[in-house]
C-alpha cells in the first residue's frame, strides 16, 4: 500500500532515500529542504542536492527558514501526510510538526543507536576507532535521536576505511532500509524497540579545532583521526615552508614503523612520529591545490627527515 509522505532532507546522503521512496510508488506530497546556500567563487545561491532531485521528480519543494511558527505548522498539517521521512534535514522538528503525520516521523540515522546520537556520527565513529557502525530507522521524539528504533543494518568499519567511503556505503543501504520500513509501516507491521539507557554517546558537530592533528596521540589514534575526517573537512597539520605556518590537509595515511619526538619527520617520504609509533602520510593537500602524494609534496616543499610538523 502506498503512503502519503512528506520527505525532509538536505545533503547528498538523503538523495537515494528520496529516490527509493518515489520509485516504490509512495506519494511524496512535499519535500522540505534547507534554503539555497551561497557557494563557489561567485557565492551564488545553490539549491541543496535534495532540492535538485525533488525538482527532477516534479515534486513540491519547500525551504522554510524555521518550522517554529503556527503558519509553518499549519502548512505542514495541510499536507495530510501519513508519515514524514527525515534524512539529514538539518533542523530540529518542533512538537506540532512531529505530531502532524498520522503515523509519525521516521528518521534515518547513520549509527547504531544509542551510540553516536547527533550531528556527525560517521566521522565520530571512525575517529573513535569503532570497528562497526550502521544505519537505523527510528521514530522521532523531541529529544536528540532518542526515539525507539525499528530497523538496523550493521556495517563493518575496515581498518583503512575513511569517512567518505563509509558515508557512501551507509547512504546506499539507507534508501533500501527506509523503503522496507515504509512497507512494514503500511501493513501495520513496523515494530519499535526503545533505545537502551546504557551506551549513549554524542557525535558533536565538528569544529575547526577537531581537525588539527595531535601528533602526541598514539599512531592508531592519529590514523583514525585522519580517516575519520577524510575527505571533508580534512585533518590538518601546519608547517613553515619559508613564508610562515601553512595548513596542510592529510587525506590518507597508514600505520608505519618508527619512534621519535611527536610530529617529527622520520624520513623523506612522509613517515611522522606519534606519541607511540608512527604514521606514514600517503596523500595530502595544500591550501588552494589539488590532492598529491606525500612523497611529491615533501620533495616540492623540501621537507627532510628531522623537520617538525605542528
Amino acid at each position: 500500500m502506498s503512503l502519503r509522505v512528506v520527505f525532509m532532507g538536505t545533503p547528498d546522503f538523503a538523495v537515494p532515500t528520496l529516490s527509493e521512496i518515489v520509485g516504490q510508488g509512495h506519494e511524496v506530497v512535499a519535500v522540505y529542504t534547507r534554503p539555497p546556500a551561497a557557494a563557489g567563487r561567485g557565492m551564488e545561491l545553490k539549491p541543496s542536492p535534495v532540492h535538485r532531485m525533488a525538482e527532477r521528480f516534479g515534486l513540491n519543494v519547500l525551504t522554510p527558514k524555521t518550522l517554529r511558527t503556527e503558519k509553518a505548522a499549519e502548512t505542514f498539517r495541510n499536507h495530510e501526510a501519513d508519515v514524514a521521512v527525515v534524512v539529514a534535514y538539518g533542523m530540529l522538528l518542533p512538537k506540532p510538526i512531529l505530531d502532524a503525520p498520522q503515523l509519525g516521523c521516521l528518521n534515518l540515522h547513520a549509527s547504531l543507536l544509542p551510540r553516536w546520537r547527533g550531528a556527525a556520527p560517521i566521522q565520530r565513529a571512525i575517529m573513535a576507532g569503532d570497528r562497526e557502525t550502521g544505519i537505523a530507522v527510528m521514530k522521532m521524539e523531541e529529544g536528540l535521536d532518542t526515539g525507539p528504533v525499528a530497523m538496523v543494518e550493521r556495517v563493518t568499519i575496515t581498518p583503512d576505511m575513511n569517512a567518505g567511503e563509509l558515508h557512501d556505503k551507509l547512504m546506499s543501504l539507507g534508501g533500501d532500509l527506509m523503503v522496507r520500513a515504509l512497507a512494514a509501516l503500511s501493513r501495520g507491521g513496523l515494530n519499535f524497540t526503545p533505545q537502551p539507557e546504557e551506551g549513549v554517546t554524542y557525535a558533536q558537530k565538528l569544529t575547526n579545532e577537531d581537525s588539527r592533528i595531535d601528533w602526541s596521540k598514539p599512531a592508531q589514534g592519529v590514523h583514525d583521526h585522519v580517516r575519520g575526517l577524510s575527505p571533508f573537512p580534512g585533518a590538518f597539520f601546519t608547517a613553515d615552508f619559508g613564508k610562515g605556518p601553512e595548513r596542510v590537509k592529510v587525506l590518507r595515511s597508514v600505520l608505519g614503523e618508527g619512534q621519535g619526538k611527536p610530529g617529527t619527520l622520520l624520513d623523506n617520504n612522509g613517515l611522522v612520529a606519534c606519541g607511540d609509533g608512527a604514521v606514514r602520510l600517503l596523500q595530502v593537500q595544500r591550501a588552494g591545490k589539488g590532492p598529491m602524494s606525500a612523497g611529491d609534496f615533501m620533495r616540492g616543499v623540501r621537507l627532510d627527515a628531522g623537520a617538525s610538523l605542528a
